[in-house]
């Protein structure tokens, strides 16, 4: 009894202590949270700025607009003239070992092909496809880019709110792990209350590990697709708590269809396609083979009693299609049309198969985050604040407020985790589903100079 009038005192001092320690998260549970102490020596960086340092430095967009670049040189190439040949020639060559050498006849020659059936015009017509081919796949890059940037920036948010918050519950735990050791010592608590508290101090000494780790990782693949190594992780914006906008599937799916660079670039592929089948089909047109020049003649011509002197010489022919009339190449043409065609429709459903998924996962995202914020968060805030006050009055043992404190913690972290993945599923629909900031341009398929006929 003595010990117990001595003791009860000290045992209401310290858990007044405790549950002042152990109040401040309640206090700060709507305040929201900031980055890391050592990050905050960075200035603030908008996803404005991020996006514009992204499209200046990242290397596929440059990727990009070299091909288009390279498309249009084809494009240029493909319609041009082949090339003439100019030479000399020489004939009835002797050589006499006493004189000089004789020379019966000599003299310049310019040969040209001219070619037939438009093949010119229909060898610039593919490789015009293939530059809107091109075309269509940059500005599906600059999407996929823009999109990384974005989907990065609200993971960085996040990961940047749960180390705040993991740092907040390792210094409230640590507190509380030095209280209880305190009333330990003085008999007010046992031995399994202080074990219980060293196990939650490690276990979240553990978590803001991972947090920390986390959160670099992230700003390392930012920095990446910035293409800035130099860059730190700075204070962003907390937008996460920004309400999230209503999206409806079928306007979304009607945007894709319509404005999707990869079902442009597969429809341009049809044009494409169909572009080369006329060029095949115009194969079998025969060019004209021009040749003419200006010599002078030793020969004597009675006619008039003299030398021949200076003449004029002319040819002109045709490759006649008697056996090849570009009867394969016709064919494989035709069934790359089909093949085509197909790549459209295969390029819909695929568009169409992944938007069903990313808008389920979107939906799925806003009913956690919604939950959460309603329904969960409420109630484990409320079932911490009774365990506390029923400590208070000794009616609840520590571990119990420990595992409330903890449940209300990994309620605000799932909390923060359904945001980010709620705001990476809004980027993607508005996006057009496109992924991959540091995945190279696709290629354009098909080469306009081997369609061209002697564009040397």
């Amino acid at each position: 009894m003595f010990i117990n009038t001595l003791v009860a005192p000290l045992r209401a001092g310290m858990a007044a202590v405790l549950c002042v320690c152990l109040l401040i998260p309640t206090a700060t549970a709507q305040q929201p949270t900031t980055a890391p102490t050592q990050n905050q020596q960075s200035p603030g960086l908008t996803l404005e700025a991020l996006e514009q340092m992204a499209i200046k430095n990242n290397p596929t967009l440059a990727q990009a607009e070299a091909a288009i670049q390279a498309a249009e040189g084809r494009r240029r190439q493909a319609g041009l003239w082949p090339n003439p040949v100019i030479g000399y020639e020489g004939e009835g060559l002797a050589f006499n070992s006493q004189i000089y050498p004789y020379r019966n006849g000599q003299g310049v020659f310019v040969e040209q092909t001219i070619l037939t059936g438009g093949k010119l015009g229909k060898s610039k017509t593919i490789a015009a496809q293939e530059k809107a081919q091109t075309q269509a796949e940059a500005e599906a890059q600059k999407l996929r880019v823009l999109n990384a940037v974005r989907m990065l920036y609200y993971e960085a948010v996040g990961a940047q709110q749960q180390v705040a918050l993991r740092q907040q519950l390792a210094e409230l735990t640590r507190e509380a792990t030095e209280i209880s050791e305190e009333l330990f010592n003085t008999g007010a608590a046992d031995r399994p209350d202080v074990l219980a508290a060293e196990v939650e101090l490690q276990r979240a000494e553990i978590d803001l590990l991972r947090a920390q780790n986390e959160y670099q990782r992230v700003w390392q693949t930012l920095a990446a697709v910035v293409n800035d190594p130099k860059l730190k992780p700075a204070q962003l914006e907390n937008s996460l708590e920004t309400g999230a906008p209503v999206l409806i599937q079928e306007e979304l799916l009607a945007t894709l269809l319509r404005d999707s660079p990869e079902l442009k670039r597969a429809m341009v592929g049809v044009e494409r396609a169909k572009a080369v089948i006329s060029r095949a089909k115009a194969e079998p047109a025969p060019d004209i083979y021009l040749r003419g020049g200006v010599g002078y003649s030793n020969e004597w011509a009675e006619f008039y009693g003299g030398k021949t002197g200076w003449e004029g010489r002319l040819e002109a022919g045709v490759r006649v299609p008697l056996f090849n009339r570009n009867q394969g190449n016709v064919a494989a043409s035709k069934a790359d049309l089909t093949a085509a065609e197909r790549e459209v429709q295969r390029v819909e459903l695929a568009l169409r198969a992944r938007l069903a998924e990313s808008f389920a996962q979107y939906q799925t995202s806003l009913g956690v985050a919604v939950r959460y914020q309603r329904e969960v968060l409420p109630r484990a805030q409320r079932a911490y604040e009774l365990y506390l006050a029923k400590f208070r009055q000794m009616g609840a043992a520590y571990p119990q407020v420990l595992f409330t404190q903890r449940t209300l913690f990994q309620a605000r972290t799932e909390y923060i985790s359904s945001l980010v993945e709620l705001w990476q599923h809004v980027v993607k629909l508005r996006g057009l589903l496109l992924t991959g900031g540091l995945d190279a341009p696709n290629g354009v398929a098909g080469d306009a100079g081997n369609m061209g006929a002697g564009n040397n």
